[in-house]
């Protein structure tokens, strides 16, 4: 008799792992974790304008990286700003620019 049980690719840690994969899965969002490897800390201003889009857009795409545990933020009066959570996530861009050069 066969039993149903989880099957293990659905274990929390997977599950959580491929929702960070699809984050970073947009070019905006690749961008932005690269701009974080050198800048440390920015907020939406700043990156509005290196992105040159409109703060709607900034702000879906950094809300969604932290909704994912990608970024954290602070508040410093009226700005939010964002930093990397984990330095893990650099290894993932840089498998990403290894395999483009």
């Amino acid at each position: 008799m066969i039993t149903k049980t989880q099957a293990p690719y659905l274990a929390p840690e997977w599950v959580e792992a491929s929702e960070k994969i699809k984050a970073l899965a947009h070019p905006i969002r690749l961008y932005i974790i690269a701009l974080l490897k050198t800048q440390k800390e920015m907020n939406v201003t700043d990156f509005q304008n290196e992105l040159q889009l409109e703060q709607a857009v900034v702000s879906h795409h950094l809300n969604l990286l932290k909704d994912r545990n990608i970024l954290e933020c602070r508040r410093d009066g009226r700005n939010m700003y964002y930093s990397l959570k984990s330095k893990k996530v650099l290894s993932v861009l840089t498998c990403i620019e290894t395999a483009l050069d």
